[in-house]
């Protein structure tokens, strides 16, 4: 459609009360709004009555990755000179000893900031992109991945969006994390997840399978290019199982659970993977928007998103740009919450 490629026209106002702070308790009872594109349909229902609008020989796919408590204190060290408190935000291992953080405030190559008496990091190099290169020291010496991951785990936060405008607690720990999250190394939620308390009943019933994705913070960066095809996604890890390819490739109705496994399967099946043991890993970096179009997913389960982001821009890939802003502006209608806690989305 004519403006499909703009920035200016993935726009949509939210009143600022829709912004979910909280998730439904219990999940199920968040609203769920199903949008059938043979027929042009909208439901309203929640997710007690999810199964209901799924067909038989639907396969599921889920991304299995665990939320890291990414988000870290301690105080800077330079030449020598204790500094003040500082926040650091853990985004994802790189090669060999480096890591890429965020850091507020201003710092310089070289400054130490401890993070406890036995884990500290370096600042090693300053990306123009506004993230840090790292390394991380355990009782002085470099930290192993298992040790950063399990040392950052220990000491930091629950890494709610910026648009959560509280503190995380205790209770954020089990509620911005799925039922079925296993690989440790996300920094956001795959929040379309967050609607199940249980899946045994789609375990039991519907053929499956998971693939993981680690959301990386980069997920939350606006689109900076008026034209939407000039802008430069993130990219963020993925690993899969061999069986788990074989059964995406042999459905013909698959449903993703998420923006997240939908860019695995549209990655993979873009990029045919070669494998050469049972576990596949790499980095993904597909946009999908009207422009490029998903074309293995059928259906897609998902909340709403923010405004001139690429993951609303994935949505609109699926229905079209302006059906999707039609959708948006009908659960601002009835009330619908959005966001990372919020009610979701079903598109069949």
């Amino acid at each position: 459609m004519i403006g499909d490629h703009l920035l200016a026209n993935y726009d949509y106002h939210l009143p600022q009360e829709l912004i979910a702070t909280h998730p439904a308790s219990p999940r199920e009872s968040a609203k769920l709004l199903i949008y059938d594109r043979k027929s042009d349909q909208i439901t309203h229902s929640d997710f007690w009555h999810f199964f209901d609008f799924i067909a038989p020989d639907t396969l599921f796919v889920l991304n299995n990755t665990k939320v890291i408590k990414a988000r870290l204190f301690g105080h800077k060290i330079h030449q020598g000179q204790k500094g003040g408190e500082v926040e650091v935000f853990y985004h994802k291992h790189l090669n060999q000893n480096l890591y890429l953080v965020q850091i507020r405030g201003r710092v310089k190559e070289g400054t130490e900031i401890v993070l406890s008496p036995s884990f500290s990091l370096k600042v090693c190099k300053l990306l123009d992109s506004g993230f840090r290169e790292v390394e991380f020291l355990l009782h002085g010496k470099y930290a192993s991945l298992q040790d950063v991951l399990h040392q950052v785990n220990l000491l930091g936060h629950t890494p709610l969006p910026p648009y959560i405008k509280r503190e995380d607690t205790k209770i954020d720990e089990a509620d911005y994390q799925s039922v079925f999250a296993q690989q440790l190394g996300a920094v956001a939620a795959p929040t379309a997840s967050l609607h199940f308390s249980d899946i045994s009943y789609l375990q039991s019933h519907f053929d499956h399978c998971f693939v993981t994705l680690h959301v990386g913070a980069g997920t939350f960066l606006g689109v900076e290019t008026q034209d939407i095809r000039d802008h430069q996604i993130h990219t963020e890890s993925f690993s899969i199982t061999q069986e788990s390819w074989q059964k995406i490739q042999k459905s013909k109705n698959i449903l993703c659970i998420g923006t997240t496994s939908a860019r695995v399967v549209e990655y993979l099946n873009a990029n045919p993977p070669l494998f050469e043991g049972e576990i596949l890993s790499g980095e993904c970096n597909i946009f999908l928007h009207p422009l490029n179009p998903p074309s293995k997913l059928n259906a897609l389960l998902t909340n709403f998103h923010l405004p001139k982001s690429t993951l609303i821009m994935l949505v609109s890939s699926l229905v079209g740009r302006e059906k999707c802003l039609e959708l948006y502006h009908q659960a601002i209608k009835h009330g619908y919450r959005f966001y990372s806690y919020g009610d979701g989305m079903l598109i069949l």
